[in-house]
Protein backbone atom coordinates (compact mmCIF):
# COMPACT_ATOMS: atom_id res chain seq x y z
CA UNK A 1 0.00 0.00 0.00
CA UNK A 2 1.52 3.43 -0.79
CA UNK A 3 0.62 6.56 0.94
CA UNK A 4 1.45 8.85 -2.10
CA UNK A 5 -1.58 10.10 -3.52
CA UNK A 6 -3.32 9.04 -6.54
CA UNK A 7 -5.74 11.30 -8.10
CA UNK A 8 -8.88 9.62 -10.30
CA UNK A 9 -7.67 9.88 -14.13
CA UNK A 10 -10.94 10.26 -16.44
CA UNK A 11 -8.99 8.62 -19.06
CA UNK A 12 -8.06 5.58 -17.10
CA UNK A 13 -11.03 5.00 -14.70
CA UNK A 14 -13.47 2.56 -15.35
CA UNK A 15 -17.04 2.13 -13.21
CA UNK A 16 -18.26 -1.44 -11.81
CA UNK A 17 -22.00 -1.14 -10.35
CA UNK A 18 -22.26 -4.45 -8.66
CA UNK A 19 -25.52 -6.21 -7.70
CA UNK A 20 -27.71 -2.86 -7.39
CA UNK A 21 -30.61 -5.43 -7.15
CA UNK A 22 -34.39 -4.88 -6.19
CA UNK A 23 -34.12 -7.29 -3.61
CA UNK A 24 -31.00 -6.64 -1.77
CA UNK A 25 -31.43 -2.76 -1.81
CA UNK A 26 -34.27 -3.15 0.20
CA UNK A 27 -31.52 -4.26 2.63
CA UNK A 28 -29.61 -1.31 3.16
CA UNK A 29 -29.89 0.57 6.47
CA UNK A 30 -27.05 2.91 6.77
CA UNK A 31 -28.51 5.26 4.13
CA UNK A 32 -32.30 6.24 3.90
CA UNK A 33 -34.12 4.66 0.68
CA UNK A 34 -34.45 7.90 -1.04
CA UNK A 35 -30.43 9.45 -0.46
CA UNK A 36 -29.32 6.02 -1.14
CA UNK A 37 -31.23 5.67 -5.01
CA UNK A 38 -29.71 9.22 -5.03
CA UNK A 39 -26.44 8.83 -4.64
CA UNK A 40 -26.01 5.65 -6.69
CA UNK A 41 -27.94 7.58 -9.78
CA UNK A 42 -25.71 10.41 -8.93
CA UNK A 43 -22.49 8.46 -9.46
CA UNK A 44 -24.29 6.98 -12.76
CA UNK A 45 -24.61 10.21 -14.06
CA UNK A 46 -21.09 10.70 -13.45
CA UNK A 47 -20.10 8.05 -15.55
CA UNK A 48 -21.97 9.15 -18.48
CA UNK A 49 -20.89 12.63 -18.07
CA UNK A 50 -16.85 11.52 -18.40
CA UNK A 51 -17.90 9.03 -20.79
CA UNK A 52 -16.16 6.35 -18.76
CA UNK A 53 -16.72 2.21 -19.50
CA UNK A 54 -19.44 1.01 -17.45
CA UNK A 55 -20.08 -2.51 -16.05
CA UNK A 56 -23.38 -3.67 -14.61
CA UNK A 57 -23.53 -6.73 -12.85
CA UNK A 58 -26.08 -8.65 -10.54
CA UNK A 59 -25.98 -12.40 -8.37
CA UNK A 60 -28.77 -14.73 -8.99
CA UNK A 61 -31.18 -12.63 -10.03
CA UNK A 62 -34.03 -15.26 -10.36
CA UNK A 63 -33.88 -15.48 -6.57
CA UNK A 64 -34.47 -13.35 -3.47
CA UNK A 65 -31.70 -10.63 -4.89
CA UNK A 66 -34.25 -9.32 -7.79
CA UNK A 67 -33.49 -7.65 -10.94
CA UNK A 68 -31.46 -4.85 -11.62
CA UNK A 69 -32.73 -1.07 -10.54
CA UNK A 70 -34.30 -0.71 -13.26
CA UNK A 71 -32.66 3.26 -14.19
CA UNK A 72 -29.13 1.94 -14.43
CA UNK A 73 -29.96 -0.65 -17.20
CA UNK A 74 -31.63 2.23 -18.64
CA UNK A 75 -29.02 4.16 -18.26
CA UNK A 76 -26.49 2.63 -19.85
CA UNK A 77 -28.18 0.01 -22.54
CA UNK A 78 -25.10 -0.73 -24.57
CA UNK A 79 -22.49 -1.47 -21.45
CA UNK A 80 -21.62 -4.81 -20.49
CA UNK A 81 -23.75 -6.33 -18.39
CA UNK A 82 -23.44 -9.62 -16.41
CA UNK A 83 -25.78 -11.79 -15.13
CA UNK A 84 -24.20 -14.30 -12.77
CA UNK A 85 -25.22 -17.22 -11.93
CA UNK A 86 -24.33 -17.58 -8.29
CA UNK A 87 -20.96 -16.40 -7.91
CA UNK A 88 -21.24 -14.18 -4.80
CA UNK A 89 -17.74 -12.27 -5.25
CA UNK A 90 -18.19 -10.91 -8.62
CA UNK A 91 -14.56 -11.72 -9.37
CA UNK A 92 -15.20 -15.14 -9.08
CA UNK A 93 -17.05 -14.41 -12.82
CA UNK A 94 -14.92 -15.51 -15.80
CA UNK A 95 -16.94 -12.71 -17.84
CA UNK A 96 -16.65 -10.29 -15.53
CA UNK A 97 -13.32 -9.99 -15.08
CA UNK A 98 -13.14 -10.68 -19.11
CA UNK A 99 -14.88 -6.89 -18.88
CA UNK A 100 -12.97 -5.32 -16.51
CA UNK A 101 -10.30 -6.26 -18.36
CA UNK A 102 -11.68 -5.47 -21.55
CA UNK A 103 -12.15 -1.72 -20.77
CA UNK A 104 -8.21 -1.39 -20.37
CA UNK A 105 -8.18 0.66 -17.47
CA UNK A 106 -6.52 0.62 -14.30
CA UNK A 107 -8.41 2.55 -11.92
CA UNK A 108 -11.84 0.90 -10.49
CA UNK A 109 -14.71 2.37 -8.74
CA UNK A 110 -16.51 0.44 -6.88
CA UNK A 111 -20.12 0.77 -5.23
CA UNK A 112 -22.77 -1.90 -4.58
CA UNK A 113 -24.94 -3.79 -2.57
CA UNK A 114 -23.93 -5.21 0.16
CA UNK A 115 -20.71 -2.84 0.98
CA UNK A 116 -19.23 -5.73 3.29
CA UNK A 117 -19.75 -8.81 0.47
CA UNK A 118 -20.70 -7.50 -3.06
CA UNK A 119 -18.21 -4.48 -3.02
CA UNK A 120 -15.39 -5.88 -0.45
CA UNK A 121 -15.02 -9.29 -2.40
CA UNK A 122 -14.53 -7.55 -5.36
CA UNK A 123 -12.37 -4.83 -4.37
CA UNK A 124 -10.05 -6.80 -2.37
CA UNK A 125 -9.69 -9.42 -5.12
CA UNK A 126 -9.10 -6.44 -7.90
CA UNK A 127 -6.37 -4.85 -5.34
CA UNK A 128 -4.97 -8.42 -5.49
CA UNK A 129 -4.60 -8.25 -9.27
CA UNK A 130 -2.85 -5.04 -9.47
CA UNK A 131 -5.96 -2.52 -9.52
CA UNK A 132 -6.48 1.21 -8.25
CA UNK A 133 -9.33 0.84 -6.29
CA UNK A 134 -11.96 3.45 -5.20
CA UNK A 135 -15.19 2.66 -3.06
CA UNK A 136 -17.54 4.83 -3.56
CA UNK A 137 -19.10 4.57 -0.18
CA UNK A 138 -22.53 6.35 -0.20
CA UNK A 139 -23.31 4.24 -3.47
CA UNK A 140 -22.93 1.31 -1.42
CA UNK A 141 -24.86 -0.02 1.06
CA UNK A 142 -25.41 -2.63 3.75
CA UNK A 143 -27.16 -3.61 7.24
CA UNK A 144 -26.06 -0.37 9.32
CA UNK A 145 -23.19 1.42 10.32
CA UNK A 146 -21.73 -0.83 12.29
CA UNK A 147 -21.35 -3.35 9.50
CA UNK A 148 -20.54 -0.81 6.97
CA UNK A 149 -17.29 0.98 9.16
CA UNK A 150 -16.05 -2.98 9.73
CA UNK A 151 -16.22 -2.95 5.81
CA UNK A 152 -14.61 0.08 5.15
CA UNK A 153 -11.56 -0.54 7.12
CA UNK A 154 -11.27 -4.39 5.68
CA UNK A 155 -10.82 -2.71 2.70
CA UNK A 156 -8.79 0.79 3.40
CA UNK A 157 -6.59 -1.54 4.97
CA UNK A 158 -6.04 -3.55 2.10
CA UNK A 159 -5.28 -0.08 0.10
CA UNK A 160 -8.40 0.62 -0.98
CA UNK A 161 -9.71 4.16 -1.11
CA UNK A 162 -12.78 5.10 -0.02
CA UNK A 163 -14.71 7.85 -1.07
CA UNK A 164 -17.78 9.26 -2.07
CA UNK A 165 -19.37 10.42 -5.79
CA UNK A 166 -19.07 14.47 -5.02
CA UNK A 167 -15.41 13.53 -4.24
CA UNK A 168 -14.92 11.43 -7.21
CA UNK A 169 -16.81 14.43 -9.61
CA UNK A 170 -14.53 17.03 -8.11
CA UNK A 171 -11.30 14.83 -8.96
CA UNK A 172 -12.23 13.96 -12.01
CA UNK A 173 -13.12 17.45 -13.13
CA UNK A 174 -9.74 19.01 -11.65
CA UNK A 175 -11.15 22.40 -13.25
CA UNK A 176 -14.29 24.52 -12.84
CA UNK A 177 -14.08 26.27 -15.88
CA UNK A 178 -15.06 23.18 -17.99
CA UNK A 179 -18.06 22.96 -18.41
CA UNK A 180 -19.88 25.23 -15.86
CA UNK A 181 -23.57 24.29 -16.73
CA UNK A 182 -22.85 20.76 -17.73
CA UNK A 183 -21.35 20.00 -14.18
CA UNK A 184 -23.46 22.73 -12.61
CA UNK A 185 -26.75 20.62 -13.65
CA UNK A 186 -25.67 17.44 -12.46
CA UNK A 187 -25.21 18.41 -9.52
CA UNK A 188 -28.19 20.28 -8.79
CA UNK A 189 -30.32 17.36 -9.78
CA UNK A 190 -28.83 15.70 -6.71
CA UNK A 191 -27.75 17.99 -4.65
CA UNK A 192 -30.63 20.50 -3.79
CA UNK A 193 -28.74 23.00 -1.98
CA UNK A 194 -26.26 22.96 -4.91
CA UNK A 195 -29.15 24.51 -6.92
CA UNK A 196 -29.13 27.60 -5.38
CA UNK A 197 -25.91 28.10 -6.18
CA UNK A 198 -26.62 27.65 -9.89
CA UNK A 199 -29.59 29.73 -9.93
CA UNK A 200 -27.40 32.56 -8.23
CA UNK A 201 -24.80 32.00 -10.77
CA UNK A 202 -27.30 32.01 -13.81
CA UNK A 203 -28.51 35.54 -12.51
CA UNK A 204 -25.17 36.51 -12.55
CA UNK A 205 -24.02 35.55 -15.97
CA UNK A 206 -27.21 37.53 -16.98
CA UNK A 207 -26.17 40.53 -16.25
Amino acid sequence: MTNRYRRLNKDDAAVLLIDHQAGLVSLVQDYSPNEFKNNILALANVAKFFELPTILTTSFESGPNGPIVPELKEMFPKAPYIARPGQINAWDNADFVKAVQDTGKQQLMIAGVVTDVCVAFVALSAIEAGYEVFVVTDASGTFDESVRSTAWLRMNNAGVQLVNWFAVVCELYRDWRYDIAGLGTLLANHIPLYRGLMTSYAALSAK
